[in-house]
């Protein structure tokens, strides 16, 4: 098998007939040997009925169905584990990716040796609420994560077929998927600039709060993806920092009483001064800290994938 095409969708029934025909059309010009895996995450149209009167007359087109509506990532998911292809191309069910773009960003991988190529929609068909928010959010992915993309978020992707394999997109984490892939060691990261449309049917399904989702998914996995195996060297050095700063102060406090004590100089109770309570309260959040990071270095030792790391080749074994 070339290709799989994984197709996360949710009240699409207007578009999929026309976006696996396309699909079709250019897999036939380029001679591709290919499956088109369709996620239907819940949907309340007809969607999947669609779906199942392709996947009955087509073998190439097969159907996943969600009862409910869990999220893009896990529909992406679980299409990744159906995956056969040498290549996975991912793409929205709602026509703005164009599945022209398909042989080139095959041919990347292919030939390029790219892990994972990641579409660029450089001109976007989209009003400027999300077209601004989005490019502020690539900045400052960009500047998190150090995975040099302008559209971390762009449906069209293209990926070596191990790769998605070994990564796990959960929660809102599609946002962020090339994080995933450079986490689990697949380092070799491309993209490419590629066509938008304007939507054809229906309308976006994703509202304002993808926009404080996406912010916190990405202080969540830049967090994992630092301190997720060594959560003490973080806690630690904070909870250690604190606590020396309030234990200090303190010292000073009680030296500083001392010394007025024994030159017979005025001075208030330690108790009655703020910055008592303000060294105290430090060293509670050290300890506190301290210990946090200790339990969760406890958990992370315990845990069944705390030695888990992607092998990418083995020899005479």
């Amino acid at each position: 098998m070339d290709i799989s095409v994984v197709i996360p969708l949710y009240n699409e029934e207007e578009s999929l007939n026309e976006l696996v025909s396309w699909i079709e059309r250019v897999m036939a010009d380029h001679g591709f040997r290919f499956e088109i895996i369709l996620v239907d995450d819940g949907s309340e149209d007809s969607s999947w009925n669609v779906i199942f009167q392709m996947a009955s007359a087509k073998k190439h087109v097969k159907g996943i169905r969600f009862r409910r509506n869990y999220g893009k990532s896990a529909a992406l998911f679980s299409g990744f584990r159906e995956a056969s292809g040498e290549v996975v191309i991912t793409m929205d069910a709602d026509l703005q990716d164009s599945p022209d773009e398909i042989p080139e960003l095959y041919r990347m991988i292919k030939e390029e040796n790219y892990h994972m190529v990641s579409g660029w929609k450089k001109k976007r068909h989209d009003p400027v609420t999300k077209t601004i928010p989005s490019r502020f959010y690539n900045w400052v992915a960009r500047k998190v994560t150090g995975i040099r993309l302008h559209d971390f978020n762009c449906g069209l992707k293209a990926y070596r077929g191990d790769v998605v394999k070994n990564i796990e997109v959960y929660g809102e984490m599609h946002r962020y998927i090339p994080v995933l892939v450079k986490q689990s060691g697949f380092s070799s990261i491309g993209e490419k600039k590629v066509q938008h449309n304007r939507r054809k049917y229906g309308v976006t399904k994703f509202g304002m709060e993808r926009f404080i989702n996406g912010a916190l998914d990405l202080l969540s996995i830049s967090f994992m993806t630092r301190f997720g195996k060594r959560p003490m060297h973080l806690f630690g050095s904070l909870g250690t920092l604190l606590f020396l700063l309030g234990f200090a102060a303190a010292v000073y406090l009680g030296a500083r009483k001392l010394y007025h004590l024994s030159h017979g100089i005025p001075s208030i109770l330690v108790t009655d001064s703020p910055y008592f309570y303000i060294a105290l309260t430090c060293m509670i959040l050290g300890s506190l800290f301290f210990i946090a990071g200790f339990l969760g270095e406890l958990i992370s030792r315990n845990s069944p994938i705390r030695n888990f790391y992607a092998i990418d080749e083995k020899i005479n074994l």
